[in-house]
């Protein structure tokens, strides 16, 4: 498993500023708090998704936790999967999400492999299951998917919907638990014709086949309306995440799983 340390950040100058701030202004009173100053980027991400949901429950996921069993968890997807743009493995939203999962779960055993590979549209996730995803035996299957297939300038149809449920229900077959990451609230994605379309798909596709659906569109949208700033999850290229992004990502998604598999 990946270790990974955030480095740390002298705060000091941040709170000399704050209260010199608020003292000329008199206005102390109304001032930031020091604690909402410090905190990050990721953390007011999470502040402002508290009650994220799943939307199905985890069976396979919460019979292995009940029973004090190993979990095995498969993401399989493209870049933001694989972490694109972050320095260390320890970074991406996968390990996040295993360290978080941990946490809440401290008696639990858990094994995050991550199949994300750069570039991958739905068919190529898809052709990919027998060897990435099958082969481990997983007890829960994350997929992220759609953002290759829209920011690009695609526009997904009938037969990428098919495509999804075909997927869908092959991971389904398996026995494991499944739960569907949609688009990034990003600028790249915004720009793109069909991401709507993409969207509807996934959600439809979710409620249709009752598996879980973790909307970071929404979670990253709920973020920027909540006074982060997007350039503080959204990475120089206007599409991929920040090291906070994926953090947001990670944490807020292990504790969906956590609450689904109750």
């Amino acid at each position: 498993m990946y270790r990974f340390v955030l480095p740390c950040i002298s705060r000091t100058a941040r709170t000399i500023a704050s209260i010199g701030a608020a003292a000329i202004i008199g206005l102390s009173s109304t001032a930031p708090s020091q604690a909402q100053d410090e905190r990050s980027s990721g953390e007011r991400c999470l502040a402002a998704n508290l009650d994220v949901s799943l939307g199905a429950q985890l069976p396979r996921t919460a019979a292995r936790l009940r029973s004090g069993a190993p979990l095995k968890i498969v993401a399989i997807g493209s870049s933001s999967t694989v972490g694109l743009w972050v320095l260390r493995s320890a970074a991406t939203y996968p390990e996040v999400m295993r360290r978080e999962l941990s946490r809440l779960r401290s008696n639990a055993t858990i094994e995050v492999i991550n199949s994300g590979r750069v570039g991958d549209t739905i068919p190529n996730n898809v052709a990919r299951f027998e060897r990435d995803v099958f082969a481990h035996m997983p007890d829960l299957v994350i997929w992220q998917l759609g953002t290759n297939d829209v920011a690009w300038g695609g526009r997904p149809d009938q037969g990428l919907k098919r495509s999804v449920v075909e997927g869908v229900r092959a991971l389904k077959a398996g026995s494991a638990d499944v739960v569907l990451m949609d688009l990034q609230y990003a600028p790249q994605v915004l720009a793109s014709a069909g991401y709507s379309t993409m969207e509807d798909i996934i959600i439809d596709v979710a409620r249709q086949e009752r598996v879980g659906l973790f909307s970071r569109f929404a979670l990253m949208r709920n973020s920027v309306s909540a006074g982060v700033a997007q350039s503080a999850l959204v990475t120089w290229d206007g599409l991929h995440n920040t090291a906070d992004g994926y953090d947001c990502i990670g944490r807020a998604l292990a504790r969906a799983i956590s609450t689904s598999a109750r």
